[in-house]
């Protein structure tokens, strides 16, 4: 087996979580060897999900809803996953339904205590070695992805954050908010790999060309988390899984690396 495919198999153990998968077509996935842009979701991907930083939020959206509409913690909670479910998030739904002026939401519900957040050598060391460029994409703010990174010890690797306000307000999953992303930072999405811990979030850089690496998490707050339990294959839009992203990333540089060493010289 080809060092690039050992890569793509990069599975493991958590929970009920299958241990290797691969895609429902059977073809290679899409490898790594001409990327030149590295872009990472924050929550619950350059973070372990066992942190539960996304609690602390969660808790805070049900928190402000509750206080800006005026009803119960329990009301507010279920409007929070209804719209977090029918518009991609829970920000979107209040902005589509309550006209929500966003700022004042993302202010509150990302100040949270950062503390569990560990540093990451490892880490570190994994998207310092990543040829090319690297850039944070969220669906929070610029504010929340820079302290979290900052906490972690890699905010001085990446190029920029796209977060939610530079998307116009657009999230993904929507194939709007990646095109939007793509066009703000100047992307070539067939030299792109995307990282996230949502399936969904990878259909629409999949269809743009990019290759997409499912980073698996014990986290459940969406029912396709539950769903994945049950994986027996990967979705044909999603070409990697790994349980360990420095661990993935310091392969899938040896990879690239020993690609690029058996080019012949130019001319």
């Amino acid at each position: 087996m080809s060092a690039e495919r050992k890569v793509s198999r990069a599975a493991a153990d958590v929970g009920e979580a299958p241990r290797v998968l691969q895609s429902r077509s059977g073809a290679p996935p899409r490898g790594f060897a001409h990327t030149d842009a590295w872009i990472f979701d924050l929550d619950n991907t350059l973070y372990p999900a066992e942190c539960n930083l996304f609690a602390q939020v969660d808790h805070r959206m049900g928190a402000f809803i509750a206080h800006y509409l005026g009803v119960s913690y329990a009301q507010a909670r279920h409007l929070q996953k209804t719209y977090y479910r029918q518009f991609g998030t829970t920000l979107a739904g209040l902005m589509a339904v309550h006209k929500l002026d966003p700022a004042a939401f993302l202010a509150y519900v990302h100040d949270i205590d950062l503390s569990v957040v560990p540093e990451a050598p490892e880490l570190r060391a994994a998207i310092a070695a990543l040829p090319g460029r690297r850039l944070i994409y969220t669906n929070g703010s610029r504010r929340h992805a820079e302290r979290v990174a900052e906490k972690l010890g890699v905010l001085d690797l990446f190029e920029d954050i796209c977060d939610i306000a530079a998307c116009d307000y657009v999230p993904k999953p929507e194939a709007d908010a990646f095109q939007r992303m793509v066009r703000r930072h100047g992307v070539a999405a067939e030299r792109a790999a995307m990282f996230e811990d949502m399936p969904m979030n990878l259909t629409a850089p999949h269809d743009l060309g990019m290759t997409t690496v499912l980073v698996h998490s014990s986290y459940l707050d969406h029912p396709v988390q539950e769903q994945m339990k049950t994986w027996t294959e990967l979705p044909d839009h999603i070409h990697h899984m790994t349980l360990d992203l420095a661990e993935f990333l310091a392969a899938t540089t040896r990879v690239c690396g020993d690609v690029s060493r058996s080019r012949p010289p130019p001319g």
